[in-house]
């Protein structure tokens, strides 16, 4: 498949992967997804859109400050070039990150001691791999409990995600050494058209156990369980030095995906 076909699918998966948890108001050449339960959404440039005016920007930013919501918009630097210059003249920050795809899978070794599972809807700690990935981003000390209550372990956000499990859509995986969590990420299956397309997300280490190759087994796993049904996996890094991690496991950069926040 070529990268531009590949860059069309994806784009219709960020278009469908919200709607279930999302309503939808179209604002011009955007298309706002409004959360329904706990998880944040964001504008992007509505489906098969390639140049986005400023003003819809600006409208969509003031539609954002009367529902409360924080202004966030994201869109492939590649399907939608103008979509930068509306999110800078509305006086938004944008930031860049690599997209990447399954091109070559490979079989990561996991650090001795250390074993990964599939985490199931019943899972009476689901709420502390939640907290686990807010614990990781946040570059708190790892002497903090991961346990402890955090703003993405809340009973709703934990309700939310025990039925997105038992539905099918999330698939959640962990890595645990002698009962202590070290690790979690997730993937997202979405029907796309007559296929299954995935996203990888979420994939997060404890700050003292980054280095060790834990993210790129977890990433290797939720591909092997992502490709028994799907016929695209693929995810955006943060950066350039997580992108090469993510290419050890086998993923190559297609294209540029973008944040723009206030």
């Amino acid at each position: 498949m070529s990268i531009s076909a590949t860059l069309r699918r994806v784009e219709q998966y960020y278009d469908a992967a919200p709607r279930s948890d999302a309503r939808v108001e179209e604002i011009g050449s955007l298309t706002l997804f409004i959360g329904t339960g706990p998880w944040s959404y964001y504008a992007r440039p509505r489906l098969g859109v390639s140049v986005v005016q400023p003003q819809d920007v600006q409208r969509a930013c003031g539609r954002m400050r009367e529902l409360n919501l924080p202004a966030a918009f994201e869109w492939m630097a590649e399907s939608t070039p103008s979509m930068r210059a509306a999110a800078s003249r509305s006086g938004l920050s944008v930031v860049d990150g690599p997209l990447l795809v399954v091109a070559d899978p490979v079989d990561v070794m996991l650090p001795g001691g250390v074993r990964l599972f599939l985490v199931g809807a019943d899972d009476p700690r689901l709420g502390d791999y939640l907290h686990l990935a807010t614990h990781a981003f946040s570059g708190t000390p790892d002497d903090e409990d991961p346990g402890e209550p955090g703003p993405d372990s809340s009973e709703a956000a934990v309700a939310h995600l025990r039925t997105r499990i038992a539905d099918g859509r999330t698939v959640l995986m962990a890595a645990i050494s002698q009962n202590r969590l070290l690790a979690v990420g997730s993937h997202h299956p979405v029907v796309v058209g007559e296929d299954v397309v995935s996203e990888i997300v979420g994939v997060a280490t404890l700050p003292d156990y980054r280095g060790r190759g834990l993210g790129a087994a977890i990433t290797a796993a939720l591909v092997s369980d992502a490709r028994q049904e799907c016929s695209l996996v693929f995810l955006s890094a943060g950066d350039d030095d997580s992108a090469r991690v993510y290419e050890r496991a086998g993923f190559a950069q297609i294209g540029t995906a973008c944040l723009a926040t206030s």
